[in-house]
């Protein structure tokens, strides 16, 4: 099946419900990034809380919520409305923000990011069929990395705006996840008030949904357990700041680190998609798994502070090639009429390997050595890379 969908002669402009969906997403993202990167401190040196913690939170929280990215998904096809479900998932992750800011103990943050993954199962699927039902199939790599490239934008400002407040007030971590409620609904006001979308009827199946590979075609099923693969070894990004952390980088500078990391994807993601409608999804994916494979390589080998900053900005050039392409070959991949079931079930198979992945990371890093998460994803992204070559329908 060719993903070369680009037709020279189209207009190319987007639609202006993408358009406010980048911006929901850049709000929402900007909140979110003035939390996560500072997360991992506050739990070990705030909170007491012992490193094998933070491998359980984020697997928790992940794995949990990602049956609901197949429910929801499900649920928008049989009401043939996708923005209440939104609706509802950005205002949990609003809320969370609120409860890590008044956390005591460790398990209020596994409560609170719990209540955040919970909020991106409930949306994820049916914002990711919004933007499908108003970007037609030549565009769709070009909406999906402008959507991408916009919360990125938010993921550079929000650990911006976190790291200045940070320097007029030092260790005031709770005061960042306070001011972080702020733009959080600033997005659901925007969803609430700009987003517009018509009432479809769908004819989708009415049995409850399940991860069965019955009615998903050949192509997509074996993308499925590729990115299942990929998914098992890409854990939580937690642990590549803990990683810098040991390496010496300033707490200062993390939220600095996280900034530079998303300011790639800001700058290159509208690029990237369009790329992808010329040349094909699969090109950029292998290019993104191989990039993926040296940094997580380097961050094993590396004594360097500097060579740090370098493998961030090539994670960003990873995040570039995978995170907006996925879910357009994702789109061009689903039966349109099962469009949000079958993109939930791409959200809930990486979701669920969340678990796991941070399981194995954090008991690597605390039981082996600092080194050996790195080792393992590396070596997990080159197998991914040779079966994504066996699968001759994408291009």
């Amino acid at each position: 099946m060719s993903q070369k969908l680009h037709k020279p002669h189209q207009s190319p402009q987007i639609n202006h419900t993408v358009k406010a969906l980048g911006v929901v997403s850049l709000l929402t993202d900007l909140s979110t990034k003035m939390v996560y990167p500072i997360t991992p401190i506050f739990l070990t040196q705030i909170l007491g809380a012992p490193i094998w913690t933070l491998g359980l939170i984020e697997g928790i929280a992940e794995s949990t919520a990602s049956l609901l990215k197949l429910y929801s998904g499900w649920l928008s096809d049989r009401v043939g409305r996708r923005k209440p479900f939104a609706l509802l998932g950005y205002g949990l992750g609003a809320c969370s923000r609120i409860l890590m800011a008044v956390s005591m103990v460790w398990g209020h943050v596994l409560g609170a990011r719990f209540i955040d993954r919970l909020g991106k199962g409930l949306r994820a699927a049916p914002r990711d069929v919004l933007i499908t039902e108003n970007s037609p199939p030549h565009k769709r790599g070009y909406a999906f990395g402008l959507h991408h490239s916009l919360e990125k934008v938010g993921e550079v400002l929000g650990p911006l705006l976190g790291a200045i407040f940070l320097w007029f007030f030092p260790g005031n971590y709770r005061g960042v996840f306070a001011i972080a409620v702020i733009p959080a609904f600033l997005g659901i006001a925007v969803l609430s008030v700009v987003v517009r979308e018509r009432r479809t009827k769908h004819h989708s199946n009415r049995a409850h949904p399940q991860l069965k590979w019955r009615g998903l075609s050949h192509t997509y099923r074996h993308f499925l357990m590729v990115m299942g693969l990929f998914s098992v070894g890409n854990s939580s990004d937690t642990f590549l700041l803990l990683r810098a952390q040991d390496l010496g980088l300033p707490s200062s500078q993390i939220l600095l680190l996280y900034a530079l990391l998303n300011l790639v994807e800001v700058l290159l993601g509208v690029a990237a998609g369009r790329l992808s409608d010329r040349v094909g999804r699969k090109a950029l994916l292998r290019g993104g798994f191989l990039i993926f494979a040296v940094v997580y390589l380097g961050f094993a080998l590396t004594t360097s502070i500097w060579v740090v900053w370098i493998l961030f900005l090539l994670y960003g050039l990873y995040s570039t090639f995978t995170r907006g392409v996925q879910k357009a070959l994702v789109s061009d991949l689903v039966h349109p009429e099962r469009r949000g079931a079958e993109i939930g079930v791409f959200h809930t198979v990486t979701g669920a390997a969340a678990l796991p992945a941070s399981l194995i990371a954090g008991a690597l890093y605390s039981q082996i050595d600092s080194g050996a998460p790195f080792y393992f994803s590396a070596l997990i992204a080159v197998i991914t890379v040779l079966l994504l070559e066996l699968n001759k329908d994408i291009a």
